[in-house]
């Protein structure tokens, strides 16, 4: 994410696992949405609509008036909006009743000579829009791509992007370049990708249709501009990327320690501009090792900004897991399931590294009360400050408050992966018309569960907090 109004170097991370690569056959996409350190976010269920007359959707970002069509059959679909939809609605991530996943964006950036060539669009379509105008109306990964893709061409977009989406067999990388053109590539199911703040995707083969999707006549525009020259492809990376030293430190360091971990055997510089974008895991990948990439920060490296490294190798790299994440999701679609039993849109309120990823099924009607409330300043009644209180206690005594919260991390790890299995068992016993009702309650029970232990946790560390103040003096005891 890049919300262009606040810190022009906050930023996401974001990784994509085909279903051959996953233990259970599950397809994963997920993603850090990172702006600011204190930016609520709300978790939402829109319902299924049938108007009479197409929808006008209509940005309220004031800097970048964008606005297009919509069809008259929206789909249900989650959705993690902000607090405030003054700059927009920032939906980002979300999966609808067709058990399409989507999850938008991963910010990128454009080199000088390809914006020379196609100049962003003013009014065009940009990240705070993406997710509400795509995912309610697609059926597939696939299709997806393409709507997102005809929107760019029509409309143009504002800023560089790259967008994730999935379903129960596929997996798509989409990213945009220059004020009109976009590429997109199949994750192949036995891959997996992990993406940070760069164009990512690399050689382009134009003829493969099966694997590569693509604006039209983009082979024109590179060529005519003279950004490659290539019979029948091109590498987008190159052509469209950029190549500099904050990549060095801010990005490619984070796409090192991704595939550092699930392919430890291969040896990598973090600072390469060269990591390839696809890789295949030394292992089957499991959910709670998703979220643990998306949770990291350098662990068992000299670059961890809280372990044993130099004042300068700590904070040589930007984190994948950081102060300023507002929300982290990974969304699976799982194998041989009802569509609406098969997604579960597992969430991470604040920073990953001291939240806990909480499954919600996507096919409920409502998210739990907690997760609807959010606000500009402190709420001890909504899920995101919550979380955010455990951490900032934390924060304050890190080395010696950190077990704690590990502590509580593992136990409702185990508890909500539980959760899962009990209420999968359930589900199969249970006719279509009661399924949403069971999943509605299940959502609940997850967010009860999380919620009342994060709270006790709370209570834990403020009273433990008490004697790390300043003013603390040791008495002789036999004064």
């Amino acid at each position: 994410m890049l919300t262009h109004q606040f810190n022009p170097y906050s930023a996401c991370t974001s990784i994509l696992i085909g279903k051959n690569a996953t233990a259970d056959g599950s397809t994963m996409i997920g993603r850090n949405e990172d702006s600011r350190s204190a930016w609520a976010k709300k978790f939402v269920v829109h319902a299924h609509h049938e108007f009479d007359q197409p929808q006008t959707f209509t940005s309220q970002d004031a800097d970048h008036p964008f606005t297009m069509s919509l069809p008259t059959i929206r789909a249900k679909y989650t959705a993690t909006p902000e607090w405030t939809p003054k700059y927009g609605l920032f939906e980002e991530d979300g999966i609808n009743e067709y058990g399409v996943a989507m999850s938008a964006t991963e910010s990128a950036y454009c080199n000088p000579r390809v914006l020379a060539a196609d100049p962003y669009v003013k009014d065009g379509i940009g990240e705070e829009a993406m997710v509400t105008v795509t995912l309610p109306y697609i059926h597939s990964a696939r299709e997806g791509v393409q709507r997102l893709g005809q929107i760019i061409e029509a409309h143009g977009t504002y800023e560089t992007n790259g967008i994730l989406f999935s379903d129960a067999e596929e997996v798509w990388y989409m990213e945009t370049g220059a004020g009109h053109y976009w590429v997109a590539e199949r994750i192949p199911d036995d891959g997996y990708a992990v993406v940070a703040n760069q164009l990512a995707i690399q050689e382009i083969d134009l003829s493969d249709h099966e694997n590569y999707l693509f604006a039209k006549n983009i082979r024109d525009f590179v060529v005519d501009n003279d950004l490659a020259t290539s019979a029948n492809g091109f590498n987008f990376r190159e052509a469209f990327g950029t190549r500099d030293l904050s990549d060095q430190h801010y990005n490619t360091p984070r796409v090192w320690d991704g595939q550092r971990y699930f392919n430890p055997e291969v040896e990598q510089d973090p600072e390469s501009f060269d990591l390839p974008f696809i890789r295949r895991a030394n292992r089957l990948i499991h959910i709670d090792e998703a979220q643990h990439y998306l949770a990291s920060h350098y662990e068992g490296t000299p670059f961890d900004p809280v372990g044993g490294g130099s004042d300068a190798d700590k904070h040589r790299y930007r984190p994948i897991s950081l102060a300023k994440t507002q929300e982290s999701h990974v969304l699976q679609i799982r194998p041989d399931m009802p569509v609406a039993l098969s997604g579960i849109h597992w969430l991470a309120m604040g920073v990953a590294a001291e939240s806990v990823y909480v499954p919600f099924y996507a096919g409920a009607d409502t998210t739990p009360a907690a997760y609807q409330v959010a606000t500009e300043t402190y709420d001890p009644t909504s899920a995101y400050w919550i979380f955010k209180h455990a951490g900032i206690l934390v924060d304050a005594h890190y080395h010696d408050l950190h077990p704690q919260l590990q502590t509580v991390q593992k136990d409702l790890m185990i508890a909500l992966g539980h959760h899962v299995i009990t209420t999968d068992a359930q589900a199969k016993q249970t006719d279509a018309v009661d399924l949403t009702a069971l999943l509605t309650a299940a959502n609940d029970q997850a967010a009860t569960l999380t919620l009342t232990k994060m709270t006790a946790l709370i209570a834990d560390l403020i009273t433990a907090s008490t004697d790390f103040s300043p003013l603390n003096y040791q008495t002789d005891l036999n004064l």
